[in-house]
């Protein structure tokens, strides 16, 4: 991540996992160079070109680890609509989707010491299913994409008068996903340049504007980051309207939304928000070279934000007038790595024709 490429007096940071890092200004390396860090023997960069940043615990009582998930506003996003929702109706739990979602509705289920199904498409991993399952929990595999899961599941909850969660289009999920602005607040005590964000169904992207407005910094661009043939929010944006794509053929199954929130839509006339497209290729060389780097595993669709960065997109912003050329730093969400395995790594490599 030290080859982020932002210099100034100020650090770049990334977030993610419940770990922030900052490289100090020259010492961010250019990406091109595609060099490695090197860490000591407990996990740290050497050379100090990077400083470990602990996040706050604000949300302390409210954050229990969930297997496979990342250590952001998830924990909020899994309890709270559960707990919420199921005060008034229902003894079932539904949701439509896998990864973070998913397994977010798994651990409040067994909190609650209520059963729960979770519905996922087809392209959801083995692995991912098989986790869920070790869990108790029933997941039934249904559609090739998550829209026709969401179709499944709105159909159980209607005939068997389940409580269906939705994985990204709800209120108390943009909540939990707006902790970590007010997070970002208490650890850098100054705005950054720019935040950088995966979109899928758009619950992400509209809980960061919640945040950015819960803390009156609206004014901070928001990059967000599709893969070609996952990129229901770009369409939008350059429609001015909802737009349903025929298909999903990126392999970031996770941002294969069809048809992006209406909020997320909205979110881009109450905030700078930028759309930005990669290629799978792009996304999954990412991955890679996150991992060489920090030493963490994430899925495609992590990949996607991370590209940006390690292509030179956000220079090229700059250049444009997108983003301010004075650009000190930066912020990019690290999210998702429960669907993800090396062994798949090296098949999506093989499936896109990289070396």
């Amino acid at each position: 991540m030290g080859q982020f490429g932002i210099t100034g007096s100020s650090p770049s940071v990334c977030v993610g996992k419940g770990i922030a890092f900052r490289a100090w200004g020259k010492e961010a390396r250019d990406l091109s160079q595609n060099q490695g860090v090197s860490f000591d023997t407990n996990g740290s960069p050497v050379g100090q070109r990077w400083e470990r940043v602990p996040r706050p615990h604000s949300c302390a009582g409210k954050r229990r680890p969930v297997q496979g998930c990342r250590h952001q506003g998830l924990y909020e996003t899994g309890e709270c609509p559960t707990y919420w929702l199921v005060q008034d109706s229902g003894d079932w739990l539904l949701l439509s989707g896998g990864g973070n979602a998913g397994f977010a509705t798994v651990y409040a289920a067994k909190k609650l010491g209520i059963p729960a199904t979770i519905i996922v498409p087809t392209s959801t991993p083995q692995a991912t299913v098989q986790k869920m399952e070790e869990q108790g929990t029933e997941v039934q595999v249904f559609g090739k994409v998550w829209d026709d899961a969401y179709a499944k599941a709105l159909a159980l909850a209607e005939t068997e008068g389940w409580v269906s969660i939705h994985p990204f289009d709800h209120p108390l999920i943009w909540q939990g996903h707006a902790s970590m602005v007010r997070e970002l607040k208490d650890s850098l005590g100054h705005k950054p340049g720019a935040i950088v964000l995966a979109v899928g169904g758009g619950g992400l992207l509209a809980g960061v504007v919640a945040g950015l407005q819960d803390v009156g910094w609206q004014d901070v661009p928001i990059i967000a980051v599709e893969t070609k043939g996952a990129d229901s929010f770009n369409a939008a944006i350059k429609a001015g309207r909802l737009v349903t794509l025929p298909e999903i053929t990126s392999v970031a199954k996770c941002l294969g939304a069809k048809t992006v929130s209406a909020r997320a839509l909205e979110c881009a006339s109450e905030c700078q928000v930028i759309s930005q497209l990669v290629e799978d290729v792009e996304a999954v060389q990412a991955v890679e070279l996150f991992l060489d780097d920090e030493r963490m595993l994430v899925q495609p669709a992590c990949g996607a934000p991370l590209a940006l960065l390690y292509t030179g997109r956000v220079q090229q912003l700059q250049r444009e007038g997108h983003l301010n050329p004075g650009l000190d730093s930066i912020v990019v969400i690290v999210c998702g790595g429960s669907s993800i395995q090396l062994a798949g790594l090296w098949a999506l490599k093989t499936q896109l024709g990289m070396k």
